[in-house]
């Protein structure tokens, strides 16, 4: 079972209206992959004083979705430094452009599926390659 995750209650309202308010790469891959996908994903989840896009908690796996503003000047540090304070926590990140989801979208399914099994075999202490 995954451990307990903390989080600052001050973004709950935030999360809430992120949820309803999902951008259009968010909501393709909710509406059309994560929310029928058979391992259970949260959106708009709260970790520490961050609002991560998708959280996994069977696989211990956060994906982000990036837009334009992630490759402004100082986003891609500010991005780095919430990766590794995810990752710090046991927690496994990836990271799609919205324009993979665009583009590349079977692509974008294979790796989010490909990591969730080899999280979960990990996790249950089977190798990765079974």
């Amino acid at each position: 079972m995954a451990q307990r995750r903390t989080f600052n209650t001050s973004n709950r309202r935030r999360s809430q209206h992120m949820r309803k308010n999902m951008t259009p790469w968010e909501r393709r891959l909710w509406f059309e992959f994560l929310n029928t996908y058979p391992v259970r994903f949260r959106r708009q989840h709260l970790i520490g004083n961050y609002i991560v896009d998708f959280y996994c908690a069977k696989a211990e796996l956060v994906i982000e979705l990036d837009g334009g503003g992630h490759f402004r000047n100082g986003a891609r540090e500010q991005d780095n430094n919430r990766t590794h304070m995810l990752e710090a926590r046991g927690l496994r990140v990836l990271r799609f452009a919205n324009n993979d989801v665009d583009r590349k979208f079977e692509g974008v399914c294979a790796v989010i599926d490909t990591s969730v099994q080899q999280r979960i075999r990990s996790r249950e202490g089977f190798p990765e390659s079974a």
